[in-house]
């Protein structure tokens, strides 16, 4: 893993193509305490998830396209970006970022 990676203030989490859970930052492993922190390492994340949301890690492995959208928990908003990675010209893997959103993030449109 890159250094800067390690403490970046974004829960980042890296898997391969079958899903197996290759690299997490230090926000990831506190994020994902509850279930299993750093011992999710070498995990199939598939097992983590409901079956729409395998669906949607399939889709994005298949084409190449990113998927991204917002939650909230605990009154915590978070942008969710996952893009596949990729090795020589092809789909590796999925990358997951979750980034904490202000509430009142201010939204721009530039030309």
């Amino acid at each position: 893993m890159h250094e800067w990676i390690k403490e970046f203030p974004a829960a980042i989490t890296v898997c391969d193509l079958n899903g197996i859970i290759t690299e997490m930052n230090d926000k990831a492993i506190s994020t994902f305490a509850k279930d299993g922190g750093a011992g999710l390492i070498g995990k199939n994340l598939y097992d983590y998830h409901p079956a729409h949301c395998n669906e949607i890690i399939r889709k994005m492995i298949a084409t190449g396209e990113p998927h991204t959208y917002t939650i909230e928990k605990q009154g915590v908003k978070k942008l969710i970006y996952q893009q596949p990675w990729f090795m020589d010209g092809k789909v590796a893997g999925v990358v997951e970022m979750s980034f904490i959103i202000p509430p009142d993030m201010p939204h721009y449109v530039r030309s």
